[in-house]
């Protein structure tokens, strides 16, 4: 089911903004038992996205109700939440009072192998770099052009992931997750500063590993910090966790680290909203 300013429907106005511009910005939550995980970090997320980009906001009781009508009877699936700036005129200037376009949509859960939770993947390094935009940075807009070059350089199922660098040669994230590694046992991740996508995923961890005491560091990183690393794992609100265990000629263990965050996580979001 799709609905569209709280409507059932299958399209949008060809002017909508989000279609000619991209001018908007989306949240992809799991559903398991009707109830949508880690919904007040996404709802928050989606929020500041909006104030960044002078997008009214929409109102948590009218998103409230539409997701529970989406989600009843549903045991696991996706939810996609789209806002856009609305229709407008020709030309990039936005409107004066926009009237904001909502799209929420309900998916099937994605089939990935058991393995790549299990027993970890096998990440390549892609050819498409991403922008330096502090402006964009963080939030998850609709411009994601990057993203499918990225994704269209390779085919291989079971490479499921590919490292995105910016134009500096930083590691910032993959096509659709978050990095993290350990090196001398402390948990790093990239600086999101000039681009990539703040998970929601990826600020659950950090918040739960300093709440169990793990000493968490932000910085930029690159491709020689990786090759040095103890562990690496992806993460964002579908998958979970991914441990890797390749990157180019570099291979790694399962690490311990990595699988005591992997039940860690799993035991919050039972009791996360």
């Amino acid at each position: 089911m799709i609905l569209v300013n709280g409507k059932v429907a299958s399209s949008i106005e060809v002017a909508d903004r989000g279609l000619q511009y991209g001018d908007g910005l989306f949240e992809t939550i799991a559903i398991r038992d009707e109830r949508a995980i880690l919904y007040l970090s996404h709802l928050k997320r989606l929020e500041d996205g909006c104030r960044r980009l002078s997008i009214p906001l929409i109102a948590r009781r009218i998103l409230d109700e539409e997701i529970f009508k989406l989600c009843q009877g549903v045991s696991r699936g996706v939810l996609k939440i789209v806002v856009t700036r609305g229709s407008g005129g020709r030309g990039y200037q936005p409107p004066s009072q926009p009237q904001p376009t909502r799209i929420l949509s309900l998916h099937p859960w994605p089939n990935y192998p058991s393995i790549f939770m299990e027993y970890g993947i096998t990440l390549r390094v892609c050819r498409t770099s991403l922008g330096y935009n502090p402006c964009l940075a963080g939030i998850k807009h609709l411009n994601r052009l990057e993203q499918v070059l990225a994704r269209s350089e390779w085919e291989n199922p079971m490479i499921p992931e590919g490292l995105m660098l910016d134009s500096q040669g930083h590691v910032v994230e993959g096509t659709m997750s978050n990095l993290f590694i350990v090196q001398n046992g402390l948990l790093e991740t990239p600086d999101l500063s000039g681009c990539g996508v703040a998970g929601v995923m990826r600020e659950f961890i950090l918040k739960q590993a300093f709440n169990s005491g793990l000493k968490t560091i932000v910085r930029p990183l690159i491709l020689a910090d990786l090759r040095s690393a103890e562990e690496i794992f992806m993460c964002n609100s579908l998958i979970g966790i991914w441990p890797v265990r390749r990157v180019g000629e570099t291979q790694y263990p399962l690490g311990p680290l990595t699988q005591h965050l992997q039940h860690l996580i799993q035991i919050q979001l039972l009791h996360s909203n």
